[in-house]
């Protein structure tokens, strides 16, 4: 059974950290690119970040590059998303997801999807 598995959300100040974890299982994923997307209430999802498991190329949406570190390990499984300098802006939901085509940009074109996990970013 393939599962994705978001966590690590919570309640940060703004210009607080946080780190998620997505740990995958359940089938072969070095052909896979992992992504991170976040939605907030009443907008679409969008992408975040992205890397391949096998080289590590990375690709990030311009708004949190910078900010945003993606990364992950190999040996767990384990896709991280490293949050710095939190702005309220950044709450939202959380998901991680599996695509077959590299470090892609476009939410359709994942295959699975976490349940998400929240992070709220307030004083």
């Amino acid at each position: 059974q393939v599962q994705l598995v978001e966590s690590g959300g919570g309640l940060v100040q703004p210009g607080g950290s946080l780190r998620l974890s997505c740990a995958a299982s359940g089938r072969t994923w070095s052909r896979y690119g992992m992504g991170w997307f976040r939605q907030a209430p009443g907008k679409e999802r969008e992408f975040l970040a992205a890397i391949t498991w096998t080289t590590g190329r990375t690709t990030y949406v311009d708004s949190v590059k910078g900010r945003f570190t993606i990364s992950r390990d190999n040996a767990k499984n384990t896709v991280y998303l490293q949050m710095n300098s939190l702005k309220p802006e950044d709450t939202a939901v959380y998901y991680c997801a599996a695509t077959p085509s590299g470090t892609s940009y476009f939410k359709t074109t994942y295959e699975y999807w976490g349940q998400g996990t929240q992070v709220t970013v307030s004083s």
